[in-house]
C-alpha cells in the first residue's frame, strides 16, 4: 500500500515538475510579452509625435500594429511551450481572416482609401474641397470616413472610398494664390456688342480686387438661341474670390442695363400654318 501511494506521489510530482515549469514559463512569457509590447508601442508613439512631417492621424497607428504583432508572437510562444501545434492554428486564423476580409470588403476599401488620402494628402483640415458637384469644408480626416460640413452648415460624413474614387478639387490651394472668376452674360441681338464689351471692361477696371495680370478676358463667346453671350473671365486673389464673384453678378447686370443693354429672357417664335379648307363636292343623285 505504501508503495502504491509512493508511486502515485511520484507521478504527481513528475507532472507538477513538468507542467508546473511550463505554466510558470508561460505566465512569465505572457507578462514579459505584454510589458514589452506596451513599452515598444509607447516608444514608437513618442517617436512619431516628435515628427512634424507625419500626419497626426498616423501617430497611434504604428504603435498599435507593433503591439498587436508582439502579443500574437507571445501567444504563439506560449502555445509552443505546451506542445500545441501552432501551424494548423495559424492556418485557421488565416482562413478566418480571409473570410472576415471578404465580409468587410466595403469597410476595407474605406481603410485603403483613407491610407491613400493620409499619404498623398490632397487636402487638410479646414480646406474647401469640391467632390463632383458638391462643395465641403473638411473638419476631420480618418481611416474610414472624413467629417466635414456644407457651406450652408450641415455636418457631412463622407466614406473615404467615395472621396478617393473621384476627382478631388481643392479650392483652398493654388500654386500662385490667385483664382479666376468665370461668368457669362447675355445681351439681346438688337443691342450693340461694342457697347456691352466696353461696359464690362470698365467694370473690371473699376474693381480694385480684379487683377491686371493676368489680363481680363472679355469677348463674345457664342450666339445663343435668344442672346449674344459674352464671356467674362477675370482673376482675383484667393481670399477675395468668393466676395468678388458674388458682387460682379449684380454690378455687371446693373451696368449693362444702365448702358442701354438688355438681358433677354429665353424665347422662341412659333409659327402656325393652316391648310386651306376644301369644299366637299355635292353628291349626285338619280332622278
Amino acid at each position: 500500500m505504501n508503495e502504491q501511494i509512493k508511486h502515485v506521489v511520484d507521478i504527481l510530482t513528475g507532472y507538477l515538475l513538468s507542467y508546473g515549469i511550463n505554466v510558470i514559463g508561460a505566465i512569465a512569457t505572457l507578462v514579459i510579452g505584454a510589458l514589452a509590447a506596451g513599452w515598444v508601442a509607447r516608444l514608437i508613439d513618442r517617436t512619431m509625435r516628435r515628427s512634424s512631417r507625419i500626419d497626426p492621424v498616423f501617430h497611434n497607428l504604428p504603435g498599435k500594429i507593433v503591439r498587436v504583432a508582439i502579443l500574437i508572437f507571445t501567444l504563439v510562444a506560449v502555445l509552443n511551450r505546451f506542445g500545441i501545434e501552432t501551424t494548423s492554428l495559424i492556418a485557421v486564423l488565416g482562413a478566418a481572416g480571409l473570410a472576415v476580409g471578404l465580409a468587410l470588403q466595403g469597410t476595407l476599401s474605406n481603410v485603403a482609401a483613407g491610407v491613400m488620402i493620409l499619404f498623398f494628402r490632397p487636402f487638410k483640415i479646414g480646406d474647401v474641397v469640391q467632390l463632383a458637384s458638391d462643395v465641403y469644408i473638411i473638419d476631420a480626416v480618418g481611416f474610414f470616413i472624413c467629417k466635414g460640413h456644407l457651406v450652408e452648415g450641415p455636418t457631412v460624413f463622407i466614406p473615404n472610398s467615395k472621396i478617393w474614387g473621384q476627382t478631388i478639387v481643392n479650392l483652398s490651394v493654388t500654386d500662385n494664390d490667385i483664382r479666376r472668376i468665370h461668368e457669362d452674360y447675355g445681351i439681346a441681338y438688337t443691342d450693340n456688342i461694342g457697347t456691352a464689351l466696353a461696359i464690362l471692361k470698365q467694370v473690371a477696371a473699376d474693381d480694385p480686387r480684379i487683377l491686371a495680370t493676368p489680363a481680363p478676358l472679355i469677348k463674345v463667346d457664342k450666339l445663343g438661341d435668344s442672346s449674344v453671350n459674352i464671356m467674362f473671365r477675370v482673376w482675383t486673389s484667393r481670399s477675395d474670390w468668393w466676395d468678388t464673384k458674388l458682387d460682379l453678378v449684380q454690378v455687371c447686370k446693373e451696368a449693362l442695363e444702365a448702358g442701354g443693354c438688355s438681358i433677354p429672357y429665353p424665347q422662341r417664335d412659333v409659327h402656325h400654318f393652316y391648310a386651306p379648307q376644301t369644299v366637299p363636292k355635292p353628291e349626285m343623285t338619280e332622278g
